[in-house]
């Protein structure tokens, strides 16, 4: 059993649970894989952007990378390392602001570089070109920067004849919770198609969605691929990774509210995937519960949903050792990443509360949510 269900009760609920230990452990294995290499390794704020922790990061990662101003000013205010952006384009609004805080600017067409590189360059930035080497290891196409008619890096053919005095390195991000094997299939077809133009460039960063803090993930084959871009090219090597900072971190807790028959057995929850978890709906996906299993496993099924007026508010149908009834806590695993940054007030639902459960055992209650998050956003 484990031991968040020891702090539930003394949390409001819902909450969002995020554990110092847990968190440190992920991060001591990303901080090794940059000792044995030399590379570095950056949090991508869009999935995990709680800076109550960021000292704690600051600590083991070489910075953090954003994806718009507003990441990019949370990670210059909490963290002393590198502070790395990209957007599939910028705004002229913010481009300035952003170039007095990062000094890593990563841009997703030729239009857009064109457009900024003479304040970027200016103002002593890197900057450097996502690619798309449209190739895909993976089946879920939201998610697919490869996919068909991405609008998300550049492709080979719109390299030809172009002008790269100014960049100095070449991004790429095409995976999405994936192991190394597929960054190896990846990185093959890069090469073949841009290695030319990797020789004359400073870096290059292998963006996210590799899940190296996951039980299994093939460490030593990662290892090996970074030495090889280092050596092969004599390169710096970046990673960006969201997930695998904060994977299985933080759990969900929230209460049953009402128990409703409809030929099956639903519990409605103080929680709600469109709300607090909407990755449920968009990948989609069912999160693990503790104590709870897979269907028909256990006595008795339910289904377990939100308290929304959608109709698709469903986080996934579970067994259970005994009935539940109404005041029951619920614990949802790995909720750390793209929960709190994705979560939302439609029809009015209370935001989660969001708590630290530091190693000696204290915790605390960092932020609490009321009516006004919900007004002030929309007047």
């Amino acid at each position: 059993m484990h031991k968040v269900l020891d702090v539930i009760d003394k949390l409001p609920s819902p909450c969002y649970i995020i554990y110092e230990e847990l968190l440190e452990k992920n991060l001591k294995i990303l901080a090794d894989i940059q000792k044995k290499t030399g590379c570095k390794i950056l949090l991508a704020q869009k999935a995990f952007s709680m800076f109550y922790f960021y000292p704690l990061i600051d600590k083991y990662l070489s910075g953090a990378t954003a994806s718009g101003l507003y990441e990019a000013k949370l990670a210059n205010e909490y963290l002393t390392g590198e502070n790395h952006i990209f957007s599939p384009a910028f705004s002229d609004r913010s481009f300035n602001e952003i170039t007095s805080i990062c000094k890593h600017i990563v841009f997703n067409s030729f239009g857009q570089w064109k457009k900024f590189k003479d304040v970027a360059l200016a103002n002593n930035c890197e900057c450097g070109l996502r690619i798309n080497p449209e190739f895909s290891t993976q089946d879920h196409s939201i998610y697919d920067p490869c996919a068909e008619d991405s609008r998300l890096g550049i492709t080979l053919e719109h390299f030809a004849g172009e002008d790269l005095s100014g960049i100095t390195g070449i991004h790429f991000h095409t995976l999405c919770e994936q192991g190394a094997e597929d960054l190896a299939k990846t990185l093959k077809v890069v090469e073949d198609k841009f290695g030319r133009y990797l020789y004359n460039m400073k870096w290059i960063n292998l963006g996210g969605g590799h899940l190296i803090t996951k039980q299994g993930y093939d460490i030593s084959l990662l290892i090996k691929l970074i030495k090889h871009l280092q050596q092969e090219y004599n390169m710096e090597v970046y990673l960006e990774p969201g997930e695998a900072v904060a994977l299985n971190t933080g759990f969900l807790s929230a209460s049953v509210l009402a128990m409703v028959n409809n030929k099956k057995k639903i519990a409605i929850l103080d929680a709600s995937a469109a709300c607090h978890m909407p990755d449920v709906i968009e990948m989609p996906y069912r999160p693990d519960v503790i104590n709870g299993y897979e269907p028909k496993v256990k006595p008795y099924d339910y289904l377990l949903g939100g308290a929304t007026c959608l109709a698709g508010d469903v986080i996934g149908e579970y067994s259970f050792t005994r009935q539940l009834a109404v005041g029951d806590k619920i614990v949802f695993c790995d909720m750390a990443i793209y929960s709190m940054v994705k979560n939302n007030t439609f029809n009015g639902m209370p935001l989660p509360a969001i708590a630290a459960v530091h190693k000696d055992g204290t915790i605390k209650i960092v932020k609490s949510f009321n009516y006004d998050d919900f007004k002030m956003r929309l007047s």
